[in-house]
């Protein structure tokens, strides 16, 4: 059995119908039920078809902040195809400020298509998309961390003696995660400028191999490894009977008529069809997957949330597995 602890925090799909009243009752019930974080993806609308509601981040940050005095939070993660980096870093920053440091400013390149044409937003190539975030990255980074004015030129942004005030209670400013598994530009990007690295549905084997990886371009970029917190992203299920998996399954027949009525085993096969390193079964077979995890260098794991009312599916965990892993 690991002997290094994990913390558990929650991650919920914003554009899954996340209103306002909903979000009010997640950072209630996330916080009274103990877990270490509440993180939402930014998104205007659904990847696939349709629209729903969507709450803006950075408003939804600021309630949490007031109305928790203790849970950390952030985005998983910022597209800074359509959130100016400038703009970005001076929220983080007041937002780190206004929770005495507990934001987590997580960014990315975007990629969906859908919401970018949307709206008029410019995409781009992979190549367009990621040396837009490189730059963004060192944007932000210079702009939160450096206590002096300072400049910058490059294709997308321009600094010019430019500084923020007031400072994050970071000296570093808020810290920043960076998402993804790329081995070309996403981990070198994590090694020089993040302070927690994220991966989504890795298996434990894979994510050790990454994460050593990741190891040696910290290393290279002059770090020490133990600076960048190893996170993960993954799906949760934990049940004690088939009645509360069914129950918390249930969102699946809404992609799969055809579940309806099925067995609860038929629904967490369905599941694991479809994210085959999900973490599924009793509490006691929940505790040991995460642990394999533990093993291989997870030190939170940020639980996705499909189903944004199964409220009853994290206090389930919260009851049988925070305090044992």
């Amino acid at each position: 059995m690991s002997l290094l602890m994990v913390a558990l925090s929650v991650q919920i799909e914003i554009a899954g119908g996340l209103s306002w009243t909903r979000w009010k009752r997640l950072v209630q019930d996330v916080d009274r039920f103990g877990y270490r974080g509440l993180y939402c993806c930014d998104h205007f609308l659904p990847g696939g078809q349709g629209y729903t509601d969507s709450v803006e981040i950075i408003t939804a940050f600021t309630y949490l902040a007031d109305h928790s005095q203790r849970l950390e939070f952030g985005s998983l993660v910022a597209p800074v195809s359509f959130r100016d980096p400038i703009m970005l870093a001076r929220q983080a920053m007041a937002l780190d400020d206004l929770s005495g440091g507990r934001m987590v400013l997580g960014l990315g390149a975007g990629w969906m298509e859908r919401e970018h044409n949307m709206f008029g937003y410019t995409l781009g190539d992979k190549a367009t998309r990621m040396k837009r975030l490189t730059e963004a990255l060192e944007v932000i980074s210079q702009l939160c961390r450096s206590e002096e004015p300072v400049d910058f030129k490059g294709r997308f942004y321009q600094l010019h003696e430019a500084k923020l005030l007031p400072r994050s209670p970071r000296p570093t400013g808020p810290r920043l995660l960076i998402g993804g598994t790329g081995p070309k530009r996403t981990l070198p990007l994590t090694a020089r400028y993040a302070d927690a690295w994220n991966a989504g549905g890795l298996s434990p084997a894979l994510y050790r191999t990454t994460s050593a990886q990741l190891d040696e371009l910290v290393i290279t970029a002059g770090r020490d490894p133990r600076s960048v917190r190893r996170t993960l992203m993954q799906q949760i299920v934990c049940y004690r009977n088939d009645a509360e998996l069914r129950r918390q399954l249930h969102w699946l027949s809404r992609q799969a008529p055809e579940l309806e009525g099925q067995s609860a085993t038929a629904f967490r096969e369905f599941l694991q069809s479809r994210s085959p390193n999900a973490i599924v079964g009793s509490p006691a077979e929940v505790i040991e997957q995460i642990h394999a995890y533990s093993d291989a260098g997870v030190e939170e794991i940020m639980i996705q949330r499909m189903d944004l009312d199964d409220l009853e599916g994290l206090q389930i965990i919260a009851e049988e597995v925070l305090g044992r892993v």
